[in-house]
């Protein structure tokens, strides 16, 4: 018989959940891994967003610093059915990991990092870029992705240099021979940088987060019907 080791996850019950929970499909969940082509692109609203469209599960395996992004993907979800799971390793310093956790007297060990018990589609929320180093022993955010078995999706903001951090993302998605569902771009549109882009990648078009001047619970239920298809 397989044996495993159940964790202490928010809404699990031992004694209830593990007669009814799908151990034979826990692997083949689906799992979407939300990375950007840098820092501040707008992750965890997108995070927020997929959450609820899909009333799926959330999860940020590594948070660094103080500011809590489950927390605040928390505070903006308004379904029910959504249950936020607990960080692999939370880091009191607002670095790339592989620094604030050698602040910490921690390094951070990809095969510690476990997925959650659900059933449930499975949100992972990313830090920073793909090439963010997690450790001093090679280990990027990439590879966190690939160790998961996630499928990526990729959110881009323009900017100067945008397009080349497009490209170059979802190149080393491709090379790691990682899933991409595909793409969502960020704030206004572009029409020039999202036509190569588009073109240059062969990624879908998942759809269009707006310039919000606010971001609340409504904001984020606005969305909901735009992204229910992914």
């Amino acid at each position: 018989m397989r044996q495993i080791k159940l964790p202490s996850v928010p809404g699990w019950d031992r004694k209830t959940d593990a007669k009814t929970f799908d151990f034979e499909n826990y692997h083949g969940m689906r799992k979407l891994f939300i990375t950007g082509i840098g820092t501040d692109v707008g992750k965890t609203v997108a995070a927020a967003i997929l959450t609820e469209a899909l009333e799926a599960d959330y999860w940020k395996p590594i948070q660094s610093g103080a500011d809590n992004d489950k927390g605040v993907v928390q505070s903006l979800v308004s379904n029910t059915k959504s249950v936020f799971h607990p960080e692999a390793y939370s880091l009191t310093q607002p670095l790339s990991p592989h620094a604030a956790a050698e602040i910490d007297g921690v390094e951070i060990d990809l095969s510690k990092i476990i997925l959650p018990i659900t059933n449930n589609t499975l949100i992972i929320e990313g830090a920073g870029g793909l090439m963010v180093p997690l450790n001093y022993k090679g280990d990027c955010v990439i590879d966190l992705i690939k160790e998961l078995g996630a499928e990526a999706i990729l959110i881009s903001r323009h900017y100067l240099g945008s397009i080349n951090h497009t490209l170059l993302s979802a190149e080393a998605l491709k090379n790691r021979g990682i899933a991409v569902a595909g793409i969502i771009f960020n704030g206004a549109e572009n029409v020039a940088s999202e036509k190569v882009i588009l073109q240059n990648t062969g990624l879908p078009f998942l759809g269009r987060i707006n310039e919000e001047t606010t971001i609340n619970r409504d904001t984020i239920l606005s969305y909901k019907n735009r992204f229910a298809g992914i």
